[in-house]
C-alpha cells in the first residue's frame, strides 16, 4: 500500500457530517482521543506510522478579520498565503506539520466562514506526547472561539509474520477497543468497520450510533504487509 497521503480534499464531506452532528467536542476530547488510539495500538504491538488531529468550526463573519490579525501576532513563525476568501497558514517542522485554513463561501447572499486546523506527524515519540500535552490545547484555544468539533486518526503497520487474515485482525482490534461493530465492509484485500467503543464519549451524531472507524488493508507490493488506520468518530484521511 502506498503511503497514506495527508489531504484536506475531504473538508467538504466532513463539513456536511459536522453540520448533521448534534454534539461538540472540547480540547480535552482531542487530547484524550488521539492518545487513547495510540495507546491501544501500541499495546497490540502495532507500529504507528502516522497520526492526525483535525478540528473545525463555523466562524461569525464579523469575527474573521479580528481572528486573522490575532493569529498573525500569536503565530509569527507561520507562513501565510491566500486572500480573504481562502487563507492558509502553515508551520512545518521535521516531525510535525500544522495547517490552519479559513474558507468563506457565499450561499444565496449569505457568507459562511469555516476555520479548520489540522496537525499531523509520522512518528509517535516523546516529542509527539510533549506537543499533544503542551502545544495542542493552546493551538485549539487560540484558533477557535467555541468548542471545535475534532477528529483524531492514527495509522499503523502490523507485524505480518503470522499471516493472519484481515477479519482476524479486525476482531482482535475491535476487542482491544472493547468496541461493538455497527456495520462493516469486506473485500479480498481490504476491510473496514464502523463501531461503538466506551473509550470515546462522543458519537458521530444523534442519528449515527458510532464513534470509531477502522480500516485494514493487506498488500503484496514491496513486501507483504498489513496497514491500518483507526479514527474517532470517523476516519478523516484517505486510506
Amino acid at each position: 500500500m502506498k503511503k497514506i497521503p495527508f489531504i484536506l480534499s475531504i473538508i467538504g464531506i466532513i463539513g456536511f457530517i459536522v453540520l448533521q452532528a448534534g454534539n461538540k467536542t472540547t480540547v480535552a476530547d482531542a487530547d484524550h482521543d488521539i492518545k487513547t488510539l495510540a495507546s491501544v495500538l501500541q499495546d497490540e504491538n502495532i507500529l504507528i506510522t502516522g497520526w492526525s488531529v483535525y478540528a473545525r468550526e463555523t466562524l461569525e463573519q464579523e469575527n474573521v478579520e479580528a481572528l486573522v490579525k490575532e493569529l498573525k501576532v500569536q503565530l509569527p513563525d507561520w507562513t501565510w498565503s491566500g486572500s480573504n476568501g481562502e487563507l492558509t497558514a502553515v508551520l512545518d517542522s521535521p516531525e510535525i506539520q500544522e495547517k490552519i485554513k479559513m474558507v468563506s463561501t457565499d450561499t444565496n447572499g449569505q457568507v459562511h466562514t469555516y476555520v479548520m486546523y489540522e496537525v499531523r506527524g509520522q512518528l509517535w515519540n516523546k516529542n509527539t506526547e510533549t506537543f499533544l500535552n503542551q502545544s495542542l490545547p493552546g493551538r485549539i484555544f487560540d484558533i477557535f472561539r467555541g468548542n471545535a468539533t475534532t477528529f483524531s486518526c492514527v495509522e499503523g503497520e502490523i507485524n505480518d509474520k503470522i499471516k493472519s487474515a484481515l477479519p482476524v485482525y479486525k476482531s482482535k482490534l475491535l476487542k482491544a477497543f472493547n468496541a461493538r461493530e455497527v456495520e462493516g465492509l469486506a473485500e479480498e484485500s481490504f476491510i473496514s468497520s464502523s463501531a461503538v467503543s466506551p473509550m470515546f464519549d462522543k458519537s458521530l451524531s444523534n442519528e449515527h450510533d458510532m464513534n470509531m472507524q477502522l480500516g485494514l488493508r493487506k498488500t503484496e507490493r514491496l513486501g507483504a504487509k498489513t496497514t491500518l488506520v483507526v479514527g474517532t468518530p470517523i476516519i478523516t484521511i484517505e486510506y
